[in-house]
Formats: structure tokens, C-alpha cells, sequence
């Protein structure tokens, strides 16, 4: 099974609405790790498990919402201008 695969089958198993409001759950725990480390927690591995989560839950909503190209495009608008204010 692809990792599209996967995702459209979560969705539909468990709704668009539980997932997306899992996606806030996610980022929170994800902020909650990064503030521990801000406090000096040595915690790398749980910040890396709640970023491979929040990524996991981030491209469910790339395919619910059928935005990959989209984010792609942007995503890269992006880069190319940090890189450019980085030049500077």
C-alpha cells in the first residue's frame, strides 16, 4: 500500500473531521516537546517521533484537501525567497 493509499484509507476510516482536529493534537504535542527542550529537556527523540506525527497528519490533509502540486509550488516560492533573503 502507498503512503496515498494509507492516508485516503485513515480518512475514511476515522472522517475528515477527527482527522483534522488530530492534526492540531499533533502540533500541540509537538510544541509541547519543543518547549521542554527550550527549558533544556534533552528530548530529541520525542520531538523526532511528534515531527514524523504532525508530517504524517500534514500529508493526510495534502490529500484530503488535494493540494500536493499546490503545496509543492509553494513550498518552494518559499525556499527561493529565504534563500534570497539569506543572500542579503
Amino acid at each position: 500500500m502507498t503512503n496515498t493509499e494509507l492516508y485516503r484509507l485513515a480518512l475514511s476510516t476515522y472522517g475528515p473531521d477527527a482527522q483534522a482536529l488530530m492534526v492540531f493534537e499533533e502540533m500541540a504535542e509537538l510544541q509541547k516537546e519543543l518547549c521542554k527542550h527550550a527549558r533544556g529537556k534533552d528530548n530529541q527523540f520525542a520531538i523526532a517521533e511528534e515531527i514524523a506525527d504532525v508530517l504524517i497528519m500534514l500529508d493526510q490533509m495534502m490529500v484530503l484537501h488535494d493540494c500536493e502540486s499546490i503545496v509543492a509550488q509553494y513550498k518552494q516560492d518559499k525556499l527561493e525567497r529565504l534563500e534570497e533573503r539569506l543572500k542579503q
